[in-house]
């Protein structure tokens, strides 16, 4: 939990994880009405985990933003293009990322990723909201030659170990404007991707609700949302990332993430 100072306090005492049993609404108003000067300060060292734990699904959107859809050529999708990460691939926001076996073609996305609360099936768009219990930033890094050029389906490029960061942050959305919410990425402190959630073509409610007629979303489950334009395969040349790059992204309210990219190796 960050207190108002910025401090980080340690929960331990309190809830052994935060994961979807935890992220409940009545668990949730639980943990907002601590005293957060009554935990202890984390120490500035500590590693910063996955913001959420035990996640048993992780759910993408793919094609999400009119302008990312232009620069890959793609129709705009009449409605959500839906695959799946594998959730061996979630990591710390700032772990390193470790390149895929043989890959030439690992790529950047900065995205926005919602966290079910509520067991939530068959809700139309007014109920979707509350089955949120909170936003974060995730890094869907995708390997383009084994997502797009491999065959079959595109959870190959996506579900590396160490390809799915997420937090640092998990926030309520009554902290936020979810539908404005302004999202970049660097790579080598070079700007390469600025967008805002107002250019989604499926929002929030939109997303929850299209995937509750398909499937029960349960609590813990992460749904990434799709990225804004700038990835490196739509680059005269395209450009992927090397061993020694360094990435930065961001998004507002959600915090920041940063990964040194490393050489594969067993992980």
């Amino acid at each position: 939990m960050i207190d108002a100072s910025g401090t980080i306090r340690d929960l331990s005492t309190v809830i052994d994880d935060i994961s979807g049993r935890h992220l409940s609404k009545a668990s949730v108003q639980k943990l907002s009405a601590l005293n957060p000067q009554s935990l202890p300060a984390v120490t500035g060292d500590t590693r910063i985990g996955p913001c959420v734990g035990d996640v048993r699904n992780f759910i993408s959107i793919g094609l999400n933003y009119v302008d990312h859809a232009i620069e890959s050529n793609a129709p705009i999708p009449p409605e959500p293009i839906v695959f799946n990460k594998l959730t061996s691939c979630i990591s710390g926001p700032n772990d390193p990322v470790v390149l895929m076996k043989d890959s030439k073609k690992t790529d950047w996305e900065v995205e926005v990723a919602m966290v079910i609360g509520e067991p939530t099936y068959l809700v139309d768009e007014q109920q979707a909201l509350s089955s949120i219990a909170g936003l974060c930033i995730c890094h869907d890094i995708s390997e383009r030659e084994f997502q797009l050029e491999r065959g079959g389906q595109w959870m190959k490029g996506k579900s590396g170990p160490t390809y799915g960061p997420l937090g640092p942050w998990l926030v309520t959305p009554d902290e936020l404007d979810i539908q404005n919410l302004d999202l970049w990425l660097d790579v080598n402190s070079e700007r390469m991707q600025t967008g805002t959630t107002a250019k989604m073509i499926f929002g929030f409610a939109t997303i929850v609700s299209y995937l509750s007629q398909f499937m029960k979303l349960m609590p813990g489950d992460v749904i990434t949302t799709g990225t804004p334009p700038g990835v490196g395969m739509a680059m005269t040349p395209p450009r992927f990332l090397q061993a020694g790059d360094v990435v930065s992204l961001g998004v507002a309210g959600l915090g920041e993430q940063r990964q040194d990219i490393v050489a594969h190796r067993a992980v």
